[in-house]
């Protein structure tokens, strides 16, 4: 019995229950909401709402109906949510300022609502009632109940056993719930006659609790069962409120001796009002079967397959259906909790069936109990819980009048449809038809997918198998045809590859089939599928020529790196050993960047001029290649030869920067640093252009010297240039460098600055420490940036040696 939709492969969706009797609905799931939820699970929402509603339970003393529609009732008149009122109803709970000597016995408990009960137990009182009150609609008998008790009645008032005892109608009392005693003992207990003495029947009669706190004493009035005084030294009996009078009695016994605390009182009390709301749901879970034609129904219902319910409608006063009861049922019949056959007889249609409420089945069948005509349903898909999981399958149901009630029937006829809808989507996702090839009769039949992937309109016939290279292009029927042959002759599967040309263009197909044979070895049918690889290759094709592309480009700009490291090694020759300059020991280190197949334009000068100063120079031109090389001899040959003929520092980067700016372009960019050091007075004058400062190391110091106005060359037709002097000291070392030398991915530029100070500080100046070993200390194991450095030191001993 499912909700009607119509037959698809889409994902089912949960229903919507907004066109349902609500009226009728509401009565049902109210009534059977703690079953509903002991199958379901409560969730986090569903668990406030069971400790409101149990905390309201054991304050008034109300029925967990009373308790939920009371709290339904404040949530529309405040306006609010139930969830709400739930969250205020329980933050209501505070603790009373006076608390009562006594607590009230059941008889005298309000029996008003919410709105006119005054809260008699703590917060804390308050959240263990909850506890208890959400897990005992988990329980379903009255020995699972007595348990349930025990487990939380134990730590909370050092209870050592429960049993519960139901009233018979002689007076006597039955045994029905037991926990923390033995079989023998409540077999001795299970029957309890109607005699004067025995605390719980004096608990049931005067509907008061009674507590046995001082068992010898109390001895001479109550009869303790047959048990020995020293078992159980203090017990409670507290009867069950049912309406006007109890039916049930709660024990409670403890090993440990003592009077019950206020507060232990207060919960035994409450428990009880909660033990004796689920009694009543026991009673009502399920209700009576019909009159002797149900019963002779039920006996039909017995012996057949598949799944029918004898169903009697249920009017209400004015003669609407509000729900059905199930009156008789077939063994096979399943409801969506997981109850089968005889388990669901006496129960009402929406408790089992809830999704149907509003739904075209519901008034399906009303119209049946109307008209008095069969009703039919056309197919719908609904999900069966197995397990964990739902699966999906798809259903007819039929209900037909009989007598006053309705016999419904319904069949789940899905599994061929489906595999073969499953089948479709197959086809469909996977590009991919089925075809099939009787060798012996002719006969040939394609899915619809193969007629789509063929490209062939569905009313044109299929082709025979030998037929299909017809439809290759010319330099594909060969071999396609070659393999149909081998597999018609000699059952030889085949897996081949073919083109066909479409109005959409050339489609790159697969045929995959292989051969049924006779007892003889003779192929008599052929079956297997066509699959469009179109997209699949296409990729393919697209890869193979943006590879070819790549290695085209890489092998262009290898050739031209080639040539670039040519033209800087023939520009920019490197000294094999330190030279000296204007009595100036310089160490010169260049390194090409290791990522990447571009050269850079790193670079560095270290001449002595005409009048015997010494001219250093580095540089860096933004970019890679063949331009940046080119860049960088212009700049070095003209920075040269202006400082050679007179020019001044500023004044030689005033022009170099007018160079860039009309040069190609004009968007060629480089930074400078210009040096010129004077031996007599051993004054070192430098400029700079938008470059890091040279560092100094001077008496186990290293510090970066203040750099003088400039920016980069190339950025700017009005630039400003400034010289800054510095007088060298014997033993100093000063480090001209690109920023190749502090570089690091990850790091910042004065982290890079700052590890570089301290590696030469580490080093040390005058002779000590090489550049080599600065370098392996500097630079990672992959550069991505050219390094040139010049290392210039003032000796101690002003003794010349080599020069270039």
């Amino acid at each position: 019995m499912c909700h009607a939709r119509r037959v698809t492969s889409e994902p089912v969706h949960p229903v919507d229950p907004t066109g349902a009797d609500l009226a009728a609905l509401a009565r049902v799931v109210a009534r059977q909401r703690a079953e509903l939820e002991r199958l379901r699970d409560l969730s986090a929402t569903s668990a406030v709402v069971e400790r409101a509603k149990g905390v309201l339970m054991a304050v008034t003393g109300c029925t967990p109906e009373a308790a939920h529609e009371e709290l339904a009732s404040c949530a529309r008149d405040g306006n609010r949510t139930l969830l709400e009122q739930c969250w205020l109803t329980l933050g209501a709970l505070l603790p009373p300022k006076e608390r009562p000597s006594a607590v009230p016995p059941p008889d005298e408990a309000p029996a008003t609502g919410l709105r006119q009960a005054a809260p008699t137990g703590t917060a804390d009182l308050a959240k263990t009632l909850g506890r208890i009150g959400r897990d005992l609609v988990r329980v379903g008998t009255p020995q699972e109940l007595a348990r349930c008790l025990l487990d939380h009645l134990a730590p909370e008032t050092e209870a050592d056993a429960v049993l519960l005892y139901e009233r018979l109608p002689e007076g006597g009392l039955e045994l029905i719930g037991h926990a923390g005693i033995d079989r023998t003992l409540a077999a001795q207990w299970r029957y309890v006659p109607p005699v004067t003495g025995v605390a719980a029947l004096d608990a049931l009669r005067s509907g008061r609790p009674q507590w046995l706190e001082d068992i010898p004493v109390r001895t001479d009035r109550f009869l303790l069962l047959g048990e020995s005084p020293g078992r159980w030294p203090s017990r409670a009996w507290l009867p069950l409120p049912d309406g006007g009078s109890a039916g049930a009695a709660l024990g409670v016994l403890r090993r440990g001796g003592g009077a019950f605390a206020l507060r232990e009182r207060e919960l035994l009390v409450a428990v009880a009002r909660l033990a004796a709301g689920r009694l009543r749901a026991f009673d009502t879970d399920r209700e009576p079967a019909g009159d002797g034609v149900a019963q002779a129904a039920q006996a039909v219902l017995d012996a057949l397959p598949g799944a029918a319910l004898l169903l009697t409608p249920l009017r209400t006063a004015s003669g609407e259906v509000e729900d059905y009861r199930i009156d008789a049922v077939t063994p096979e019949a399943v409801d969506g909790f997981g109850r089968k056959g005889r388990e669901l007889a006496g129960r009402r249609i929406l408790e089992s069936y809830p999704f149907i409420a509003g739904e075209p089945l519901w008034h399906g069948c009303l119209e049946a109990l109307e008209t008095g005509l069969p009703f039919e349903s056309a197919p719908f898909v609904h999900q069966d819980p197995v397990g964990e999981t739902l699966v999906t399958a798809t259903y007819s149901v039929r209900a037909a009048p009989l007598g006053d009630g309705l016999l419904v029937t319904w069949v789940r006829h899905d599994r061929v449809e489906r595999q073969e809808q499953r089948l479709a989507d197959v086809q469909r996702l996977g590009k991919l038809g089925w075809a099939n090839w009787n060798l012996v009769t002719g006969e040939v039949s394609w899915s619809e997918q193969t007629y789509a992937v063929l490209g062939r309109r569905p009313a044109q016939p299929p082709l025979g198998l030998l037929r299909l290279p017809d439809l290759a292009l010319p330099e594909d029927t060969g071999p396609l045809a070659h393999a149909i042959a081998e597999l018609v002759r000699h059952a030889r599967p085949c897996d081949v590859p073919f083109r066909i040309g479409t109005d959409e263009g050339i489609r790159h197909l697969r045929l995959v089939a292989e051969a049924v044979t006779a007892p003889d070895g003779s192929p008599v049918e052929v079956h297997g599928f066509v699959q469009d690889l179109t997209p699949q290759r296409s990729a393919e094709l697209a890869l193979v020529e943006s590879e070819r592309a790549m290695l085209l480009q890489r092998g262009i700009l290898q050739a031209e790196r080639a040539l670039a490291a040519r033209l800087q090694h023939a520009l920019l020759p490197l000294p094999s050993k330190p030279v000296r300059r204007a009595g100036l020991r310089i160490e010169v280190a260049y390194l090409p960047a290791q990522s990447g197949i571009h050269v850079g334009g790193d670079w560095f000068s270290a001449i002595e001029l005409p009048d015997d100063d010494a001219l250093f120079v580095v540089g860096d031109v933004a970019g890679h290649g063949v331009d940046a090389v080119a860049t960088m001899a212009q700049l070095r040959f003209t920075a040269k030869g202006m400082v050679t003929t007179g020019s001044s520092l500023t004044g030689a980067l005033d022009r170099l920067n007018y160079l860039l700016l009309h040069s190609r372009d004009g968007q060629i960019t480089a930074t400078m640093v210009l040096a010129r050091y004077n031996p007599d007075r051993q004054v070192l004058t430098w400029a700079q252009a938008g470059h890091l400062p040279p560092l100094l190391v001077r008496d186990g110091e290293a510090r970066y010297l203040d750099r003088p106005g400039g920016i980069l060359l190339g950025a700017s037709a009005a630039p400003v240039y400034e010289s800054a002097e510095l007088r060298l000291e014997p033993g100093d070392r000063l480090l001209l460098f690109t920023d190749g030398l502090v570089e690091r991915p990850g790091e910042s530029l004065e982290a890079g600055l700052d590890r570089l100070a301290e590696a030469v500080r580490v080093q040390g100046s005058g002779e000590s420490g090489s550049l080599d070993a600065l370098l392996t200390t500097m630079i990672a194991d992959e550069r991505r940036d050219d390094v040139c450095v010049l290392d210039i030191r003032l000796p101690v001993d002003d003794v010349a040696d080599a020069h270039v």
